[in-house]
């Protein structure tokens, strides 16, 4: 059985930074495509960026440069580094395996 848990989400104000953790049983991170999504209220689930097995990243536009994934692969656990957050930032932060397998996610709140 697949399990995600996301955890480090919290209220921060903009500017701010925050470090979100993704650790997983069930399943390899490092064999698989491992990303973070966010849903603002009203609107649909979104990328926000996602890692590869061979390491590739890539980023939604309105992140690069702010937000950095990584991956852990001794601990199985997946972080996004999010630095000089900013109010639209403001979700819930799934973390997703493969877009099948999926946490029950944190919620970030950046005020002004």
């Amino acid at each position: 059985q697949v399990q995600l848990l996301e955890s480090g989400g919290g209220l921060v104000q903009a500017g701010g930074s925050l470090r979100l953790s993704c650790s997983g049983s069930g399943i390899i991170f490092s064999r698989n495509v491992m990303g973070w999504y966010r849903q603002a209220p009203g609107k649909q689930r979104e990328l926000v960026a996602r890692i590869t097995n061979g390491g590739n990243t890539n980023y939604a536009d309105s992140v690069k440069g702010r937000f950095t994934i990584s991956r852990d692969n001794d601990k199985n656990t997946v972080y996004l580094q999010m630095n000089s957050l900013k109010p639209e930032d403001t979700a819930v932060y799934y973390c997703s395996a493969n877009t099948v397998y999926w946490g029950q996610g944190t919620q970030v709140t950046v005020s002004l």
